[in-house]
Protein backbone atom coordinates (compact mmCIF):
# COMPACT_ATOMS: atom_id res chain seq x y z
CA UNK A 1 0.00 0.00 0.00
CA UNK A 2 1.30 3.47 -0.85
CA UNK A 3 1.71 6.43 1.49
CA UNK A 4 -1.53 8.05 0.24
CA UNK A 5 -3.42 4.75 0.69
CA UNK A 6 -2.20 4.55 4.31
CA UNK A 7 -3.40 8.08 4.99
CA UNK A 8 -6.77 7.38 3.42
CA UNK A 9 -7.14 4.18 5.46
CA UNK A 10 -6.34 6.05 8.70
CA UNK A 11 -8.78 8.85 7.85
CA UNK A 12 -11.50 6.31 7.00
CA UNK A 13 -10.89 4.43 10.25
CA UNK A 14 -11.05 7.68 12.27
CA UNK A 15 -14.26 8.75 10.54
CA UNK A 16 -15.84 5.34 11.20
CA UNK A 17 -14.78 5.44 14.86
CA UNK A 18 -16.23 8.92 15.33
CA UNK A 19 -19.50 8.00 13.63
CA UNK A 20 -19.90 4.78 15.58
CA UNK A 21 -19.23 6.49 18.90
CA UNK A 22 -21.57 9.34 18.02
CA UNK A 23 -24.36 6.94 17.07
CA UNK A 24 -24.30 5.50 20.58
CA UNK A 25 -24.78 8.93 22.12
CA UNK A 26 -27.83 10.10 20.23
CA UNK A 27 -30.53 8.56 18.14
CA UNK A 28 -30.57 11.41 15.60
CA UNK A 29 -28.09 13.91 14.25
CA UNK A 30 -29.44 17.42 14.86
CA UNK A 31 -30.63 19.29 11.77
CA UNK A 32 -27.77 21.34 10.32
CA UNK A 33 -25.07 19.62 12.37
CA UNK A 34 -23.23 18.46 9.26
CA UNK A 35 -23.80 21.65 7.27
CA UNK A 36 -20.67 23.58 6.38
CA UNK A 37 -20.35 27.01 7.88
CA UNK A 38 -19.95 29.97 5.56
CA UNK A 39 -16.36 30.45 6.70
CA UNK A 40 -15.30 26.83 6.05
CA UNK A 41 -13.69 27.54 2.66
CA UNK A 42 -11.92 30.63 4.04
CA UNK A 43 -10.57 28.62 6.97
CA UNK A 44 -9.40 25.79 4.70
CA UNK A 45 -7.56 28.28 2.48
CA UNK A 46 -6.00 29.99 5.50
CA UNK A 47 -4.89 26.71 7.07
CA UNK A 48 -3.45 25.02 3.96
CA UNK A 49 -0.41 25.81 1.79
CA UNK A 50 1.14 24.03 -1.16
CA UNK A 51 4.91 23.55 -1.31
CA UNK A 52 6.75 22.89 -4.55
CA UNK A 53 8.29 19.63 -3.39
CA UNK A 54 7.41 15.98 -2.95
CA UNK A 55 9.93 15.50 -0.12
CA UNK A 56 7.46 14.91 2.71
CA UNK A 57 10.21 13.95 5.16
CA UNK A 58 11.98 17.29 4.66
CA UNK A 59 8.73 19.24 5.14
CA UNK A 60 7.84 17.30 8.30
CA UNK A 61 11.35 17.87 9.70
CA UNK A 62 10.95 21.60 9.04
CA UNK A 63 7.50 21.56 10.71
CA UNK A 64 8.86 19.74 13.78
CA UNK A 65 11.76 22.18 14.08
CA UNK A 66 9.48 25.19 13.71
CA UNK A 67 7.02 23.91 16.32
CA UNK A 68 9.85 23.34 18.77
CA UNK A 69 11.18 26.84 18.06
CA UNK A 70 7.70 28.15 18.89
CA UNK A 71 7.81 26.38 22.27
CA UNK A 72 5.69 23.35 21.41
CA UNK A 73 6.52 19.81 22.50
CA UNK A 74 5.99 17.11 19.89
CA UNK A 75 3.32 14.73 21.27
CA UNK A 76 2.84 12.46 18.26
CA UNK A 77 4.56 12.13 14.93
CA UNK A 78 4.21 9.66 12.09
CA UNK A 79 6.30 10.43 9.03
CA UNK A 80 4.78 7.58 6.99
CA UNK A 81 1.30 9.03 7.50
CA UNK A 82 2.40 12.66 7.27
CA UNK A 83 1.23 14.10 10.57
CA UNK A 84 2.55 15.81 13.68
CA UNK A 85 0.67 16.79 16.84
CA UNK A 86 2.30 19.14 19.34
CA UNK A 87 1.23 21.08 22.42
CA UNK A 88 2.33 23.62 24.98
CA UNK A 89 0.83 24.81 28.24
CA UNK A 90 0.72 28.35 29.49
CA UNK A 91 -1.22 30.66 31.75
CA UNK A 92 -4.70 31.77 30.70
CA UNK A 93 -5.12 34.39 33.43
CA UNK A 94 -6.37 37.70 32.08
CA UNK A 95 -6.35 40.91 34.06
CA UNK A 96 -9.96 41.73 33.17
CA UNK A 97 -11.20 38.42 34.57
CA UNK A 98 -9.25 38.92 37.79
CA UNK A 99 -10.73 42.42 38.22
CA UNK A 100 -14.23 41.08 37.52
CA UNK A 101 -13.71 38.28 40.06
CA UNK A 102 -12.69 40.78 42.75
CA UNK A 103 -15.59 43.12 41.95
CA UNK A 104 -18.05 40.23 41.97
CA UNK A 105 -16.74 39.03 45.34
CA UNK A 106 -17.02 42.53 46.84
CA UNK A 107 -20.50 43.21 45.44
CA UNK A 108 -22.10 39.80 45.86
CA UNK A 109 -19.85 37.94 48.29
CA UNK A 110 -19.45 35.04 45.87
CA UNK A 111 -16.51 33.48 44.10
CA UNK A 112 -16.53 33.79 40.30
CA UNK A 113 -14.42 31.22 38.40
CA UNK A 114 -11.76 32.62 36.07
CA UNK A 115 -9.53 31.07 33.44
CA UNK A 116 -6.32 29.71 34.96
CA UNK A 117 -4.35 27.65 32.45
CA UNK A 118 -4.54 26.60 28.84
CA UNK A 119 -3.12 23.96 26.57
CA UNK A 120 -2.40 25.02 23.02
CA UNK A 121 -2.45 22.15 20.52
CA UNK A 122 -1.40 22.14 16.91
CA UNK A 123 -1.84 19.40 14.36
CA UNK A 124 -0.14 19.35 10.98
CA UNK A 125 -1.05 16.98 8.16
CA UNK A 126 0.69 16.67 4.80
CA UNK A 127 -0.74 15.23 1.62
CA UNK A 128 0.83 14.82 -1.83
CA UNK A 129 -0.86 16.70 -4.67
CA UNK A 130 0.92 15.82 -7.89
CA UNK A 131 4.40 17.35 -7.83
CA UNK A 132 3.55 19.41 -4.76
CA UNK A 133 2.86 18.79 -1.10
CA UNK A 134 -0.13 20.26 0.73
CA UNK A 135 0.47 21.19 4.37
CA UNK A 136 -2.57 21.79 6.58
CA UNK A 137 -2.31 23.11 10.12
CA UNK A 138 -4.94 23.51 12.86
CA UNK A 139 -4.47 25.37 16.14
CA UNK A 140 -6.72 24.61 19.11
CA UNK A 141 -6.83 25.44 22.77
CA UNK A 142 -8.34 23.98 25.90
CA UNK A 143 -8.77 26.36 28.84
CA UNK A 144 -9.32 25.29 32.45
CA UNK A 145 -10.66 27.63 35.10
CA UNK A 146 -9.32 27.98 38.63
CA UNK A 147 -11.69 25.20 39.71
CA UNK A 148 -10.14 22.71 37.30
CA UNK A 149 -13.12 22.70 34.93
CA UNK A 150 -12.83 23.11 31.17
CA UNK A 151 -14.13 26.59 30.38
CA UNK A 152 -13.23 26.75 26.67
CA UNK A 153 -12.47 24.22 23.96
CA UNK A 154 -11.99 25.98 20.65
CA UNK A 155 -10.44 25.93 17.23
CA UNK A 156 -8.29 29.04 16.82
CA UNK A 157 -9.12 30.73 13.54
CA UNK A 158 -6.96 33.85 13.86
CA UNK A 159 -5.75 34.56 10.29
CA UNK A 160 -2.45 36.23 11.33
CA UNK A 161 -1.51 33.13 13.38
CA UNK A 162 -1.81 30.89 10.33
CA UNK A 163 -0.07 33.39 8.06
CA UNK A 164 2.85 33.71 10.48
CA UNK A 165 3.13 29.92 10.80
CA UNK A 166 3.36 29.45 7.02
CA UNK A 167 5.79 32.35 6.57
CA UNK A 168 8.11 30.81 9.14
CA UNK A 169 7.66 27.34 7.65
CA UNK A 170 8.50 28.63 4.17
CA UNK A 171 11.71 30.21 5.49
CA UNK A 172 12.59 27.03 7.34
CA UNK A 173 12.01 24.85 4.26
CA UNK A 174 14.10 27.25 2.15
CA UNK A 175 16.97 27.32 4.65
CA UNK A 176 16.91 23.55 5.12
CA UNK A 177 16.77 22.96 1.36
CA UNK A 178 19.79 25.18 0.80
CA UNK A 179 21.64 23.92 3.91
CA UNK A 180 21.96 27.47 5.28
Amino acid sequence: MGNQDNKNAVLLFCAAAILSSASGCASRIPRGALAMRGQTLEYRQRSTRLFETTDETRILAAVAGLLQDLGFNIDESETKLGFIVASKERSAVEGGQVAAKIAYAVLFGADLPIDARQKMRVSVVTRPEGHRLAVRVAFQRIVWNDRGQVSKLELLEDAPMYQEFFEKLSKSVFLEGHKL
